[in-house]
């Protein structure tokens, strides 16, 4: 989670702005990170827009409509269903031009996001994780199948920033 706000903050001071799912956890930290720091934050929700999910996250999406937008492509008052949300995951891989896994279990949405944009042809990075635990397993598989380990912050940050200005 500290990792995730960092990435957060380190968007804001570069000007990239942040586009996530905002799940609770990972997600949330990112987002936090990019609003306190005053960058933009984007959050793609799997309900309409204006069904907070997770409610917990209720006070996180108010933050993020000051700092950026809550984006969906459901009718206001759609309720989340267990489908809404992988769907949910290509805009993310769609908005984003490089797409940063945290950590992940094999089976979790952010694979399904990484997914969709190897698809898209995104850079997909992961930050590598202890090899025994069950929710690294993910982030680093995606390392051994070809994607970029986020092993410094300031590199990537440099490279995004010189790529974006291209």
């Amino acid at each position: 989670r500290r990792m995730a706000q960092r990435i957060g903050e380190y968007c804001s001071s570069a000007g990239i702005a942040l586009i996530s799912g905002g799940a609770s956890g990972i997600d949330g930290n990112a987002h936090q990170g990019a609003c306190i720091s005053g960058g933009k934050t984007f959050a793609v929700f799997g309900t309409g827009p204006d069904i907070y999910f997770p409610q917990s996250n209720a006070n996180l999406f108010r933050d993020i409509s000051e700092c950026g937008a809550l984006i969906s492509e459901l009718p206001i008052g759609t309720q989340g269903e267990p489908w809404h949300f992988p769907r949910r995951n290509r805009i993310v891989a769609a908005l984003s031009s490089k797409l940063i896994v945290v950590e992940a279990p094999l089976k979790s949405g952010a694979m399904i996001t990484a997914g969709f944009a190897a698809e898209l042809g995104r850079e997909v990075w992961a930050v590598p994780g202890r090899i025994d635990e069950g929710s690294a397993y993910g982030s680093n598989k995606l390392i051994f199948d070809g994607a970029y380990p986020l092993i410094d912050m300031k590199d990537f940050f440099e490279t995004s920033t010189r790529s974006s200005a291209r």
